[in-house]
């Protein structure tokens, strides 16, 4: 993937799934029967367009869109052992400040979102390796579709022990910490199999940043911050076999419009997550709680095998930024670290929850299509 030449361009992971596809999965969620062949076609037919879609766009590194996933942290239903069903009065209720400060606004925009697309599970057992099967048929659509669209390159994303444990309340282990290292221990063959497919792992880690206004409300900043200690130490023991180079690691302050005034600062947090073996971090760039942060990396001193991977998309609203801001927004990254460790990428996914989507599709892509222009422009500027 090198890019000494120009700016790269990339995505975080989801992107609007065909109505079918929804379907599917909110039945598999349900746990209602499906045809397999129907389910395997309609999947295989997704992946296929959504790729070529990203190629024609002009994306370099594109990946599946998370057809096959009903949300990049609640797949892993299907796949280990350990998660069923609980009475709700069990679970930790989880603090929220803007919530709490903005009960009206949060009220309304429940109702103009509609109900959770997502299988709300907790942690009731052993954390093990259950399904493989579902990974293998991800890994050979994805390799089918990125040989037929001949592709630049490729990402799969991942699930990271932190954020599995940010969607599914623990129940069953003495504390978190023991939670989180069953998970990693879990997902690790998940991990290599990616990279071995020949794909670059994006391991998802908005726990990293949005875990602090959720499920560690209760704690201090800096309570918090040993806790991204703890989260990043059992990531990298899941990676122990991956190599850095081969990995990047994404962290937001959640995928959704709201004032975000309780947001921790990219600042606090980024001493943990520059622990990570992975030499790609990927970070919200365009959320204009965020946005300003551009500064930070200034007053860091990064590896040289380090590469940054911000966000120059908001995922959130349907303005299409203006080519000329994308590449604004890339120079300031750029003119720090050099434009060759810089890679053009959005917020976060652009549907989440399957079937949940505040952007337009064709929007999505014209939003797409600006950001590739302006990583031209700065590629030529620079």
């Amino acid at each position: 993937m090198a890019n000494a030449d120009r700016i790269l361009t990339t995505h975080i992971g989801s992107l609007p799934r065909p109505a079918a596809v929804v379907d599917l999965l909110r039945r598999r969620d349900r746990d209602e029967a499906i045809d397999p062949a129907q389910f395997e076609r309609e999947i295989s037919v997704a992946v296929s367009d959504v790729v070529a879609r990203q190629v024609a766009v002009g994306i370099d590194v594109v990946n599946d869109g998370e057809m096959s996933k009903a949300s990049y942290a609640t797949y892993i239903q299907q796949r280990l052992t350990g998660f069923g069903e609980v009475d709700r009065s069990q679970w930790l209720a989880e603090r929220n400040p803007d919530r709490e400060e903005f009960p009206e606004y949060y009220a309304r925009s429940a109702v103009a979102d509609g109900p959770a697309s997502r299988r709300q599970l907790a942690c009731v057992g052993a954390i093990a390796p259950r399904d493989t099967q579902g990974l293998k048929d991800d890994l050979v659509r994805l390799r089918k579709a990125v040989d037929q669209s001949k592709a630049h390159a490729a990402f799969m994303t991942a699930a990271s022990p932190g954020v599995v444990a940010r969607f599914h309340p623990n129940v069953f282990y003495p504390n978190s910490a023991d939670y989180r290292a069953a998970v990693g221990k879990a997902m690790q063959a998940e991990y290599e199999a990616i990279v071995a497919a020949g794909f670059v792992l994006q391991v998802d880690c908005p726990d990293l940043a949005s875990g602090r206004s959720s499920v560690f409300a209760h704690l201090s900043d800096a309570e918090f911050v040993r806790e991204c200690d703890v989260s990043i130490e059992i990531l990298n023991e899941a990676l122990r076999n991956v190599p850095g180079d081969r990995v990047r690691l994404h962290l937001c302050w959640g995928n959704y419009e709201g004032p975000h005034i309780h947001d921790i600062a990219l600042a606090t947090i980024l001493p943990a997550v520059l622990r990570s073996k992975a030499k790609t971090i990927s970070f919200e760039g365009a959320n204009p709680r965020h946005a300003h942060e551009w500064e930070v990396w200034k007053t860091v001193k990064l590896a040289d095998d380090i590469k940054l991977m911000p966000g120059v998309l908001d995922t959130t609203t349907n303005f299409v930024e203006h080519p000329e801001l994308v590449a604004q927004r890339l120079a300031l990254y750029a003119n720090i670290v050099g434009k060759d460790r810089v890679i053009a990428a959005v917020d976060c996914g652009f549907q989440t929850f399957a079937g949940q989507s505040r952007v337009d599709t064709k929007i999505v892509y014209k939003k797409l299509e600006a950001m590739v222009e302006g990583a031209r422009i700065a590629s030529r500027k620079l």
